[in-house]
């Protein structure tokens, strides 16, 4: 197998593994500051992950159809699976998750009509910087929940970063809908292109 494709198979395991280990202390009450000593670097891993599979396809040119069909669904199952972990424990809200998992799942359909038509639409900075945006504040909800497992924090602090959470999540969810619709724009404009071939 190829490394870049091992990368992106690595994540699709890594994605339920981390649901697993992330509910298993509340499911079996067990001390959860162990799970977290755990799920942490399993949360960084998963994203250098997604970091090293296009870094190694790009280097030693090893971009498949595998990768391409294979890749944007691990991302977008890695995301959605931690985001969803955090709106069970409250850290995200319903309706920016749901906003989250509509913008996903219209993007891999966009995708599909692409690759159907024969369309490559380039990377925008509008997706990396919904990325950054998705590991910025999933990686507050794992910070907040630190401050809950080992600091005995009053509740009004707490709340404060959830309320920070919230906001971090809810400029994610901008994002999210603005790279959709650049990518959109681009889907038109490679249509039109292509019918005045």
């Amino acid at each position: 197998m190829r490394l870049s494709n091992f990368f992106t198979v690595l994540r699709l395991i890594l994605a339920p593994l981390f649901f697993i280990l992330y509910f298993l202390p509340v499911q079996f009450g067990l001390d959860r500051r162990f799970f977290l000593v755990v799920i942490i670097p399993l949360f960084v891993f998963m994203e250098l992950t997604d970091f090293f599979d296009g870094y190694y396809a790009r280097k030693r040119n090893q971009v498949s159809n595998f990768g391409k069909l294979f890749d944007p669904f691990a991302d977008v199952l890695a995301n959605l699976t931690v985001m969803f972990c955090f709106t069970l424990d409250g850290f995200l809200p319903s309706l920016l998750f749901l906003i989250i998992l509509y913008r996903e799942l219209s993007i891999m359909f966009l995708r599909m009509l692409a690759r159907g038509e024969g369309i490559t639409i380039a990377a925008k900075m509008g997706g990396k910087l919904k990325t950054v945006s998705y590991i910025v504040a999933s990686g507050f909800s794992l910070f907040i929940l630190i401050l809950i497992a080992f600091f005995s924090l009053p509740e009004s602090i707490v709340r404060y970063f959830i309320i920070v959470n919230y906001c971090l999540y809810g400029l994610a969810s901008v994002l999210s809908v603005l790279s959709f619709l650049s990518y959109y724009n681009g889907y038109k404009e490679a249509l039109k292109h292509q019918a005045e071939l």
